[in-house]
């Protein structure tokens, strides 16, 4: 006799709410924490600040306005990652540097691809910005398809672009305008 008893589907885990804050000093403890346990993420992809003077350097960065820094929070205002808005340029130019990094355990989790979107909206609507370009290693398979999944372009390659670790690492050149991130929107919405 067949059973009757419907077969049950594991419960989905709720995605934690996330935040955007601006760094501060007291978060300094907490970022250089999530900077070391995530050494192993982060080894060719990517030099966040990992001590206390490079991280007072990064806020300086912001309160010259020359960076637009966004700590990713989630439970308990763990930090699950980074989203920057750097080298912001004005005048004419009205464009910033987009970079982003996750922080273990949270990588994976479509964490970043969240809030890097909100990053993106704030930068065209509140900071008035034009276009953002980001730079992304050829092999970092994980932030290219980020950035593809978000309307980004993928521009070109710019051979030993940045140095990292050391090493001078060819990048590829991804880009958005605020127009076209308005008609992505607005396709997205219907």
């Amino acid at each position: 006799m067949p059973s009757t008893a419907r077969r049950l589907r594991p419960a989905r885990t709720a995605r934690p709410p996330l935040q955007l804050a601006a760094p501060e000093p007291a978060h300094a403890r907490a970022f250089l924490a999530a900077v070391e346990n995530s050494r192993a993420l982060h080894a060719r992809w990517v030099e966040p600040p990992d001590t206390r003077s490079a991280y007072r350097e990064y806020l300086q960065r912001i309160e010259a306005g020359r960076c637009i820094g966004h700590l990713v929070l989630v439970e308990d205002d763990a930090l699950a990652g980074v989203v920057n808005l750097g080298e912001v340029l004005r005048g004419g130019y009205q464009s910033a540097q987009l970079s982003y990094y996750a922080f273990a355990p949270h990588a994976g989790r479509g964490l970043m691809r969240e809030a890097v979107r909100r990053v993106i909206t704030l930068a065209f609507r509140e900071h008035g910005l034009n276009r953002l370009e980001a730079a992304i290693q050829p092999a970092n398979t994980a932030s290219r398809a980020l950035a593809a999944s978000l309307g980004l372009r993928h521009e070109g390659l710019c051979t030993r672009y940045m140095k990292i670790n050391g090493r001078w690492r060819d990048h590829e050149r991804w880009a958005i305008t605020a127009g076209e991130w308005r008609l992505s929107r607005c396709r997205r919405e219907r």
